[in-house]
């Protein structure tokens, strides 16, 4: 006997909201039965979409629905770590978008009411679940690249300017859980350096830095004033290296055999190797579905998510950890 489809209400039907009320309706295993967000006219945009769930002003509506399942909250980052809290001690499942919360407090105090609830809890850090990043981590953990020595990543563009969260925020909760997970581990040493250009108090563009136990080092630079827009990541091993480049529109992951061999003459001395360049096959499935059906999967089996609430207390920690440094190193603007 097949089990009954997860009933899901989406919260937050601003820009990124209806993407993942598109992926939840279009499951085969998910019912989208709440669309919820206060204003009027973002309700009357989504309505005509989803002519199967009803529509709603009040989250209190869908707590009250005894025959909702679970709830994914897209509202601002501000409201996050409230609402998961009401939605985890009405008893539903919760997916939350990145990041978990603002402050590792708030973080805790989500991951406090998971517990006590016993309800799924799943943090949206999309990138975990893009095939060519997964692919990426089965590389790292394989061995494939031999020892990892660093990690560097790009994620730059001339975007939209934001006035509530600086490029930190916006920017590196995204590539921070890519970094993490393909680590396997937290940094020991985290500094940032950033400027505010254009909007004074709010850093445009940051540089940060990491240091694992293992010696694994990592930096980041995250603008949205930029002359180029850039996705990309490289692993740099004692064997192999490799580029993960989401704008890429073919070969978004590409393998190097490149790298220093010890020379045949034993003194010490290295010779460089640079052999054949090739780039896997992955899947073109949308990682925001791949997400989506994660959730759904995980709450039928009970499951940990892949990306579940202390992988997103330990991204929360590192923004915050960086964010701190951020502020000693304070540049142009402030």
């Amino acid at each position: 006997m097949s089990q009954a489809p997860v009933r899901i209400g989406v919260v937050g039907l601003g820009y990124w909201g209806p993407n993942i009320a598109r992926n939840f309706a279009n499951l085969p295993d998910a019912e989208l039965r709440w669309c919820c967000d206060a204003s009027d006219a973002a309700r009357a945009r989504i309505a005509p979409m989803f002519p199967a769930a009803r529509m709603s002003d009040s989250l209190d509506e869908l707590l009250a629905d005894p025959e909702l399942d679970a709830i994914a909250l897209a509202t601002p980052v501000p409201t996050h770590a409230d609402l998961a809290v009401r939605v985890l001690a009405a008893g539903k499942h919760c997916f939350i978008e990145k990041p978990l919360a603002q402050s590792v407090p708030d973080a805790q105090r989500v991951l406090d009411a998971a517990e006590r609830s016993g309800r799924t809890l799943m943090v949206g850090h999309l990138l975990e679940y893009h095939p060519g990043l997964r692919k990426l981590k089965e590389l790292t953990d394989s061995g494939e690249l031999g020892d990892i020595y660093y990690i560097y990543g790009n994620r730059l563009n001339l975007g939209k300017l934001r006035a509530d969260e600086n490029a930190l925020w916006s920017l590196g909760a995204h590539d921070i859980s890519v970094l993490l997970s393909l680590a396997g581990e937290e940094p020991v040493e985290m500094v940032a350096n950033g400027a505010s250009y254009v909007r004074p108090g709010v850093e445009d563009v940051v540089f940060a830095f990491l240091r694992f136990p293992s010696g694994l080092t990592a930096h980041l630079h995250l603008s949205w004033l930029d002359p180029h827009k850039e996705r990309r990541f490289t692993v740099v091993g004692s064997r192999r290296m490799a580029t993960f480049d989401d704008m890429a529109r073919e070969g978004k992951l590409t393998v190097y055999d490149k790298g220093f061999d010890e020379a045949t003459t034993g003194y010490g001395e290295y010779i460089t190797r640079s052999g054949d360049i090739f780039s896997p096959r992955i899947s073109n499935a949308e990682p925001l579905r791949l997400e989506c059906q994660h959730f759904v999967d995980c709450i039928r089996s009970g499951q940990t998510p892949r990306s579940d609430g202390r992988s997103g207390l330990r991204v929360v920690r590192v923004l915050e950890a960086l964010q701190n440094s951020l502020k000693e190193t304070a540049g142009v603007g402030h």
